[in-house]
């Protein structure tokens, strides 16, 4: 049985994306290159409260790519994936192409 988790909240869950290792055409790649910290968002949230007890949305939807700070973020392990959970303020962008 598969299991999902939906955060709570205004908790966002991410896969990180792994950069490639090498080019098409098979150049390997040295680690020390600069990647960029992304993640694919898996699951969302519905968002927080404020004072009066309205519900503020989350900003992003499932499916957006987005930039992940260098430090934070709770991992969590679902069957042999790794994913992280992140508030929604402590994503930094969405990326576009």
């Amino acid at each position: 049985m598969a299991k999902r988790l939906i955060p709570t909240f205004n908790r966002i869950l991410v896969e990180k994306i792994i950069p490639p290792s090498k080019t098409n055409t098979g150049i390997l790649l040295p680690e020390k290159t600069p990647k960029m910290n992304s993640g694919k968002v898996v699951a969302v949230g519905p968002g927080a409260r404020d004072k009066d007890c309205k519900l503020i949305p989350v900003t992003l939807k499932e499916g957006d790519t987005v930039l992940l700070p260098e430090y934070g973020g709770t991992e969590v392990k679902l069957g042999e994936k790794e994913y992280f959970l992140y508030r929604d303020e402590d994503i930094m962008g969405t990326l576009h192409d």
